[in-house]
């Protein structure tokens, strides 16, 4: 049986189990334990809307992957081309990629201009993917480095304690302390002008390692707290007393349980990422020309809102469906990895 079921007539309520960790056989013996792992990927198979959006981010990261081939076998033209005199024909006319109002041609539908142009003459369906790639690399690289360097002030702060903790934890109370959108704007606008160190001002590390700094004690508090509470418990008092050196102890005994709870920070940050990269875009304190993101594309197209809203609403949605898939999956991670999670109520 994979659940059980109970009926309550008089509150119209049906509640399903998942399966126990072992079950019998029609023989009398026991099934073979399934591992709280296992559980998490049948609950998450069984929340049909976290995979169909799982399976709609997944075709925006192909699609934004696909960039380089759409740019020169579709669209026949580079992300930063630009072609202000150049000329399209739209259902039979020839018309201007920009007008001599400097107008740009909005969307024709076609593989040229799918999207229409800005005021330089590039293609924006083009740049659209290309900006999707630098939104996602910004995103992981960020999120790579709040896992990391986060889990690791988490470990730190919360095992050894004393000193350790008396040194980092009010460096992450004061990252903590400012919002990250103003934190970022700060850090940002500074290090678009001289860089970091062989990373040159334009290049998308500076978002990325701006973005991942900002974040880590959004990780690394609650990390702190599940290890304290670990360091405490008999499993780790056994391998103490089996003479296990500190870091052995921290390593192979606390960090493998708190995976779960770093698995379910995972989505949240990735998307917590996309949108601060965003934001500081549209500002002008992220991703910095001629590199193309979703929010530098939405402050492009501000100037035309009223004409060609197109321009801005679609790098806009664009973001929020890569962020709505996110954030959809991660609930459903979570709602996977949770021991509570065992019991569904359906009415």
């Amino acid at each position: 049986m994979d659940g059980a079921l109970d009926s309550d007539a008089g509150a119209g309520v049906i509640v399903t189990t998942d399966a126990p960790a072992s079950e019998t056989w029609e023989d009398g013996h026991h099934a073979p334990a399934v591992g709280p792992w296992a559980l998490a990927r049948r609950r998450l198979r069984r929340n049909r809307v976290a995979l169909v959006f799982l399976g709609v981010f997944l075709v925006i990261v192909v699609a934004c992957i696909l960039a380089p081939v759409y740019a020169d076998h579709v669209a026949d033209i580079g992300p930063n081309t630009n072609n202000v005199t150049g000329t399209i024909t739209v259902d039979g006319k020839q018309e201007n990629v920009v007008s001599l109002q400097g107008v740009p041609i909005g969307p024709t539908f076609s593989a040229h201009y799918f999207f229409g142009a800005d005021t330089n003459g590039r293609d924006l369906a083009v740049r659209l993917l290309y900006g999707g790639r630098t939104s996602l690399i910004v995103g992981g690289v960020a999120t790579a480095i709040i896992i990391v360097f986060g889990t690791l002030v988490g470990l730190l702060t919360g095992f050894y304690r004393g000193v350790v903790d008396a040194l980092l934890r009010p460096l992450m109370e004061l990252i903590w302390s400012f919002p990250p959108v103003i934190l970022g704007i700060a850090v940002g606008t500074a290090l678009a002008i001289g860089g970091i160190g062989p990373i040159h001002g334009n290049s998308i590390l500076i978002p990325a390692v701006i973005i991942g700094v900002i974040y880590i004690p959004y990780l690394g508090k609650p990390i702190r707290g599940e290890v304290l509470r670990l360091r405490e418990q008999e499993f780790v008092d056994a391998a103490r007393v089996q003479g296990l050196a500190p870091w052995r102890i921290m390593f192979s005994e606390i960090l493998p349980n708190t995976a779960s709870t770093i698995t379910v920070f995972v989505p949240m940050m990735l998307a917590n990422a996309i949108l601060l990269e965003a934001y500081l875009s549209f500002l002008g304190a992220g991703v910095q020309a001629p590199n193309a993101s979703w929010g530098t594309l939405i402050s492009d197209g501000l100037n035309y809102i009223s004409t060609t809203p197109t321009f801005s609403l679609i790098p806009g949605a664009m973001l929020v469906l890569t962020v709505l898939s996110i954030n959809i999956l991660g609930d459903g991670i979570r709602d996977a990895l949770d021991p509570r999670a065992q019991v569904r109520i359906k009415t």
